[in-house]
């Protein structure tokens, strides 16, 4: 959906902005917030696949606004593609302010795992780790 409307997707992480995560500027750092989108990804992806999952890219990265110490920070994921071995989910990040009011989109992007096997190979998605 649309920036005012409804996280697109499934709550994966939610965790609180600190001032730890801060930039020079004042602002979350945009590698924090990737950061997050990232494990929240890998969550679902391996959730998805069921089992181990690495990331191979992230695409159409997106900040919109800033994100503040304090917000609350919600990542959502939804299954966009399943390739043979492959998973692409668009994350969204979106903030209550301060824990309160409006759920406020700040940052999406398209993140694509790779399934792996017990030896680290690729795997097919829908094939249980051996």
């Amino acid at each position: 959906m649309s920036a005012a409307g409804q996280p697109r997707g499934d709550l994966a992480i939610r965790t609180l902005a600190m001032p730890a995560d801060t930039n020079p500027s004042g602002d979350i750092f945009g590698g924090w917030i990737m950061a997050q989108m990232d494990i929240a990804g890998g969550i679902a992806a391996a959730a998805r696949a069921q089992g181990r999952v690495v990331t191979v890219s992230c695409t159409d990265m997106a900040f919109l606004k800033p994100v503040k110490v304090g917000d609350v920070v919600c990542v959502h994921c939804d299954l966009a593609r399943i390739g043979r071995t492959s998973l692409t989910l668009h994350v969204e990040t979106w903030v209550l302010r301060q824990g309160e009011g409006e759920r406020i989109k700040v940052t999406s992007a398209d993140f694509t795992y790779v399934a792996l096997d017990a030896a680290g190979r690729p795997r097919p998605v829908d094939a249980p780790p051996a």
